[in-house]
C-alpha cells in the first residue's frame, strides 16, 4: 500500500526521438514517403491479386492476406509516429498505449504463423504437386488463415493483459516511438519474474515454433529438388520459394533481436533503430521482394492495366 497517493500514470510520453530534434522534419518526409510507398505497392499487390483470375491460387492468396497484414501493420504505428515528429507533445493515452500493443503483438504474431502457412504451402506445390489442388483447397487456406488470426490474438491478449495489468505510478517517459512490450515494462513500477519469464516464453514460442515448421518444409522441399532431373527445373523450383525465404530471414531476424531479450544491454536509441526497420521498412521491402523478382506477378499487372486502360475506349 506504499503507492496508494501516488499519481496513477493516465498517458505516456514517446521519447524515441528525442535525440534527433533537429531532424524530425526531415525525418517525418523521409517516413512519409516510405509509408505512402508501402499503401500503394500492398494495394497494387492486393488488386492485382483479386482481379486477375491467374493469381487465384493459394500462393497469392497467403500474399494478399499478407500485404493485408503489413498494411494494418503500418497503421497502427506509422500514422502517429508521423505525428509525433511534428508535434510538441507527444503523448498516448494509458488505454490507447493497451490498444496500440495488443493490435502489433496480434498482427506481428500473426505474420510469424502466416508465414509458416506460406512455408507449407510451398511445401505441397513442389514435394506434393499432383495433389497440391486437393491438399491446399481454399477451406484449407481460409483454415491456416484463421488458425494463424486465432494463435495471434491468443498472445497478443495474455502479453497485453499481463503488461497493463501492473502497476504504473512512477515515470511515464517512453525511450521509444510506439507501445512496444520491453520500454513499457521500464517504466511499470514493479514488476514479477514470473511476468516476464511468461513474456519472453510466449514471444519464444511465436518466433520458434513457425520457424521450425519452415525449416521443417524447406528440409522437404529442398531434397525434393535436389532429385529434379534438370537444372532449369531446379531453378524455377528454388526461385518460387526465395521471395519466402528472403521475408522470413528479414522477419524473423528482427524480431528475435528484439523481443528474445527483454533485458538488454543495448541501449534505448539501438533498440528504436531497429524498430524502424521492423514497423517501416519491413513492410515496404516485403512487397517489393514479391512483386520485382516474380515475373508471372508482373505479367499478371501488366494484363490489368492493360484492361483496365481499354475500358473507357469500350
Amino acid at each position: 500500500m506504499e503507492w496508494v497517493n501516488e499519481t496513477l500514470v493516465r498517458e505516456f510520453v514517446f521519447l524515441g526521438f528525442s535525440s534527433l530534434a533537429g531532424l524530425q522534419r526531415l525525418l517525418f518526409v523521409v517516413f512519409l514517403l516510405v509509408y505512402l510507398f508501402t499503401l500503394g505497392t500492398n494495394a497494387v499487390i492486393i488488386f492485382n491479386i483479386v482481379l486477375d483470375r491467374a493469381l487465384h491460387t493459394p500462393m497469392y492468396f497467403f500474399l494478399a492476406v499478407l500485404s493485408c497484414s503489413e498494411t494494418c501493420y503500418t497503421f497502427v504505428i506509422v500514422p502517429k509516429m508521423l505525428v509525433d515528429l511534428l508535434a510538441q507533445k507527444k503523448t498516448i493515452s494509458f488505454l490507447g498505449c493497451a490498444i496500440q500493443m495488443f493490435t502489433f503483438l496480434f498482427l506481428g504474431c500473426f505474420h510469424s504463423f502466416l508465414l509458416a502457412a506460406m512455408g507449407y504451402d510451398r511445401y505441397v506445390a513442389i514435394c506434393n504437386p499432383l495433389r497440391y489442388t486437393v491438399l491446399m483447397g481454399h477451406g484449407v487456406c481460409v483454415g491456416l488463415v484463421a488458425a494463424a488470426c486465432f494463435c495471434g490474438f491468443t498472445v497478443a491478449q495474455i502479453i497485453t493483459s499481463m503488461v497493463f495489468h501492473l502497476p504504473f505510478h512512477s515515470s511515464n517517459q517512453l525511450h521509444h516511438f510506439f507501445c512496444d512490450i520491453s520500454p513499457v515494462l521500464k517504466v511499470a513500477s514493479h514488476h514479477t519474474h514470473f511476468c516476464q519469464i511468461v513474456i519472453i516464453t510466449l514471444c519464444a514460442l511465436v518466433l520458434v515454433i513457425p520457424l521450425l515448421l519452415i525449416l521443417v518444409s524447406y528440409v522437404h522441399i529442398i531434397s525434393a529438388i535436389l532429385q529434379f532431373p534438370s537444372t532449369l527445373g531446379r531453378y524455377k523450383a528454388f526461385s518460387t520459394c526465395a521471395s519466402h525465404l528472403i521475408v522470413v530471414i528479414v522477419h524473423y531476424g528482427c524480431a528475435s533481436f528484439i523481443y528474445l531479450r527483454i533485458k538488454s544491454n543495448y541501449s534505448s536509441s539501438q533498440d528504436a533503430l531497429i524498430s524502424v526497420s521492423y514497423t517501416i521498412l519491413t513492410p515496404l521491402f516485403n512487397p517489393v521482394v514479391y512483386s520485382l523478382r516474380n515475373k508471372e506477378f508482373k505479367s499478371a499487372l501488366q494484363r490489368v492495366v492493360g484492361r483496365t486502360i481499354s475500358l473507357p475506349q469500350h
